[in-house]
């Protein structure tokens, strides 16, 4: 009996310390990493609303972004080159996100190897709420339409995210949503930033 309650005694407190690396909305202003076979992601909250994401990459060079929420991206630095996406809205609007919001941003793409030749809008479609799994951890996720347009109207990329508003971060991607190419692309583990 003694044994008995000794093993379940163990796996309560293997449950509880799982559950306290999963990461909620306060120990993520701490900072923390997403993960996938290949790449690791830091997350560092930054001011003005921003979110300081650094990249770790199995077969590139590391990179950096900022995103504005942790949403919308306005920077990226890497070996192959930097771009800013400057808005010319106020991002600040378009938040809290809500099911059924939708919003239209004017931005211009700024690169050090070419000039800009217009501009780019981002369309974003709030569809819904779901939830979505990193490892033992559960989120609260909204999908959101993303599509990227040229002045032309060409679109340049169009995906769904799965939006973590808590954590101030994009979880998954999926991308042909609705068709027979539907993908997702996800990250799978969560764990606290440790410094």
């Amino acid at each position: 009996m003694k044994t008995l309650i000794a093993g379940m005694t163990f796996a309560m407190l293997a449950c509880a310390a799982q559950a306290a690396d999963c990461v909620d909305a306060k120990t993520a202003k701490a900072g923390f990493v997403l993960e996938k076979p290949g790449i690791s992601s830091e997350f560092r909250p930054a001011p003005g609303g921003m979110v300081a994401v650094a990249n770790k990459y199995e077969s590139d060079s590391p990179q950096t972004q900022y995103l504005y929420a942790g949403l919308i991206e306005v920077f990226r630095d890497s070996d192959t080159g930097r771009l800013s996406m400057i808005p010319l809205g106020d991002l600040k609007k378009l938040f809290p996100l809500k099911a059924g919001a939708r919003s239209k941003t004017d931005f211009v793409r700024l690169s050090s190897k070419k000039a800009p030749t217009g501009t780019e809008t981002l369309a974003l479609a709030v569809k819904g709420k779901e939830s979505y799994k990193l490892g033992d951890c559960k989120y609260n996720v909204l999908a959101i339409s993303e599509t990227i347009t040229g002045d032309t109207g060409n679109v340049i990329d169009t995906f769904t995210a799965l939006y973590s508003p808590d954590l101030r971060a994009v979880l998954a991607r999926r991308y042909d949503e609705g068709t027979s190419a539907q993908s997702e692309v996800g990250f799978e583990t969560i764990k606290p930033l440790k410094e």
